[in-house]
């Protein structure tokens, strides 16, 4: 709309809301109230409709969208936007969509697509068609703390630890899987942890709007295995998520080799003189045997390069391995190879290089670990093996401000004994209420 002297009135109110402005800041720095005047009056968005669709059960999300009335050629653009972010052929059932329309017209204004409690596609229509976003949903964050008491293995006390009750039961298992991680060069989860060990850890959590939770990063953990206490903390100097957990002394804690090979059930044979089963005479066993079933993972215990792949008497299928400093691993009775592990290609630590099987002198499907160093064999079970690098020198002070913030973190935790107390009070608890 313009006036009758070509101006338009936009224009006008535009300039004259920037001077009313302007007079209200004088008259408020003078500390006098301030007269700005008739306000223009302020037009909100055209009201919208909202409608909560689900995914059923065999249906595709076109046929979601067809619907609720989106025809074919605004479909296939709509598609094409929302394939931006994710496949539509990997939505499941039960993913929910909102549809937003115009209140008055009816017209589609916008798609939202919940992937996760995390991530949702939003495809709006535009002046150009259909566009499409990734909303990420926000969260605050905080620091969670827990203590606990292991009385059978640590898997099930962190999952029924009453400090985690609030926390979802993937995350409970998340923190497990760091906690294994962290401290996999110093203790052997599967073999070593006792009945009485407990643990602390400070937790790096984030909430979402509605309550929910999701676990973060482990900032600092203590696990006390037979007595003797292992500390971790976190230090990532670059903040990209690269740096690596130190003791308090700020050595790595991590080792050049892993303190096992693959997930086992059992150890079924150690380095020694021994009555071979099959070939029915006493024989030198000079590494270690790891009872699995057929398929199971095997992973490289360190950094490395592959010398031999393929099949070594009775060895079996066996992959070799030379390391830094003179070090030489083997894996033997292998069902197979991973694609990853070829012969001259370098393998990193924890990298998949083949499959638990039975091939060669073997009664059963396990795992035969030998360690080597300058061509003699290690006990791989009781050998000393070097650490990682400790903390650079240049961010030493650092380090030190933040090792101590996050170790002082632990001290918010209870000691073993209030641990172990808070654990019976639980199970106390929750016997009562089941009477």
């Amino acid at each position: 709309m313009k006036r009758s002297d070509g101006l338009p009135v936009g224009v006008i109110f535009g300039v004259g809301g920037m001077l009313a402005l302007a007079v209200a800041v004088m008259a408020f720095s003078d500390g006098e109230p301030p007269d700005v005047g008739p306000l223009s009056p302020i037009l909100a968005a055209p009201a919208e409709t909202v409608e909560s669709r689900t995914l059923e059960r065999g249906s595709t999300f076109g046929e979601l969208l067809a619907s609720v009335e989106i025809g074919s050629d605004e479909q296939q653009a709509l598609l094409l936007a929302f394939q931006e972010h994710a496949s539509p052929r990997r939505l499941r059932e039960g993913t929910e969509v909102t549809v937003r329309r115009n209140a008055k017209s009816g017209g589609i204004r916008a798609v939202e697509v919940t992937l996760s409690k995390d991530e949702t596609v939003r495809v709006a229509r535009s002046d150009l068609g259909w566009a499409s976003s990734l909303v990420t949903t926000p969260t605050w964050t905080d620091t969670l703390y827990v203590a606990g008491v292991i009385e059978d293995n640590l898997w099930t006390s962190a999952m029924t630890n009453p400090y985690l009750e609030d926390v979802p039961w993937e995350d409970r298992g998340k923190i497990v899987d760091q906690l294994d991680r962290i401290f996999q060069w110093q203790v052997d989860f599967s073999r070593q942890i006792r009945e009485g060990d407990y643990y602390r850890v400070a937790i790096e959590r984030q909430v979402r709007p509605d309550g929910s939770m999701r676990a973060g990063t482990v900032l600092a953990a203590q696990l006390v295995n037979a007595g003797a206490p292992v500390d971790a903390v976190w230090f990532d100097p670059n903040g990209d998520g690269s740096g690596t957990y130190y003791d308090l002394e700020g050595k790595s804690v991590r080792r050049a080799f892993l303190k096992k090979p693959l997930e086992f059930r059992r150890i079924s044979g150690v380095v020694s003189n021994r009555f071979h089963p099959i070939l029915k005479r006493w024989r030198s066993h000079n590494g270690v045997d790891y009872a699995a079933k057929t398929g199971t993972p095997i992973w490289a215990t360190a950094d490395g390069t592959v010398t031999h792949r393929g099949s070594k008497g009775s060895y079996g299928n066996m992959i070799e391995i030379r390391h830094a400093n003179g070090f030489v691993t083997r894996y033997a009775h292998l069902s197979g190879f991973a694609s990853s592990a070829r012969l001259g290609s370098r393998v990193q630590q924890g990298q998949i290089i083949g499959y638990v099987g039975s091939t060669g002198l073997a009664t059963g499907p396990h795992l035969h670990y030998e360690l080597l160093q300058a061509g003699r064999f290690k006990d791989p079970l009781t050998i000393q093996l070097p650490a990682g690098d400790p903390v650079p020198q240049d961010d030493w002070d650092r380090w030190l401000q933040e090792s101590l913030h996050r170790a002082a973190l632990l001290g918010e935790l209870p000691l073993p004994s209030e641990a172990r107390m808070a654990l019976t009070t639980s199970m106390v608890e929750e016997e009562e209420g089941e009477r």
